[in-house]
């Protein structure tokens, strides 16, 4: 009975306090520039960015298997788009896949891909968004600070 309850403790342990994890990396309502409104849907800049997000299951083999993701949405007149936030079981290690995914050719964002992402120890984190989005600089500076 000890050796079950322990184990239970540790388990929830570790799933709380990966939500709490992506729940700290995303943005507050006082962090969103005025002006923008909060959506339930994924909007995502680029189709590869709401693919990847939709059906990240096909892609398990290569990037490792998802234990958590959610995303935030955002629109603006002229700046609307998505934060994708995905929580692996291990190190996430597949950033040329995911180059190849958001950008084909390219080797950085650019107009026509504009999608951007900050991979960290098992967290992924990608804005969808066009390149000089204004929220999204605010959530990139967030995540850098907070996975510094």
């Amino acid at each position: 009975m000890k050796v079950t309850l322990c184990i239970l403790v540790i388990v929830l342990t570790n799933h709380f306090a990966a939500a709490q994890s992506l729940d700290s990396m995303m943005l507050k309502d006082a962090e969103v520039p005025q002006g923008y409104k909060k959506s339930t849907e994924l909007i995502c800049a680029t189709p590869h960015a709401c693919s990847l997000y939709d059906q990240v299951d096909l892609y398990e083999s290569l990037l490792g298997k998802v234990t958590t993701k959610t995303f935030q949405s955002y629109n603006k007149k002229g700046d609307k788009g998505s934060i994708l936030y995905f929580e692996f079981d291990k190190p996430f290690t597949a950033q040329g896949f995911l180059n190849g995914l958001l950008w084909g050719n390219e080797t950085k964002p650019s107009r026509a891909e504009p999608d951007e992402y900050f991979a960290k120890g098992k967290m992924l984190i990608i804005w969808s968004f066009n390149l000089k989005s204004e929220i999204k600089q605010i959530s990139k500076a967030k995540i850098q600070q907070l996975m510094q």
